[in-house]
């Protein structure tokens, strides 16, 4: 029972993740033209994308944990 909770708790995070990376700027704008980027509202962008980071690293972090706890479930 555990596993599965597990497993569909691994798979929704995967999926956020994908989003989450998706959402980074790339060479370009990303998140920051999205929302108007140069248009007076740098400050606000660079903000967003520091709390875009955070969010991003902790939803890595907790695939990470799930990944480690399927593999020790499975073996």
């Amino acid at each position: 029972m555990l596993t599965i909770a597990v497993l569909v708790a691994h798979v929704f995070l995967s999926l956020i993740l994908i989003v989450l990376v998706l959402l980074h700027s790339g060479k370009g704008g990303g998140l920051s033209d999205m929302f108007g980027g140069g248009a007076g509202l740098a400050a606000g962008s660079t903000v967003v994308e520091k709390n875009l980071d955070r969010i991003t690293v902790a939803a890595a972090v907790a695939w990470v944990f799930t990944t480690m706890i399927l593999g020790i479930r499975l073996q």
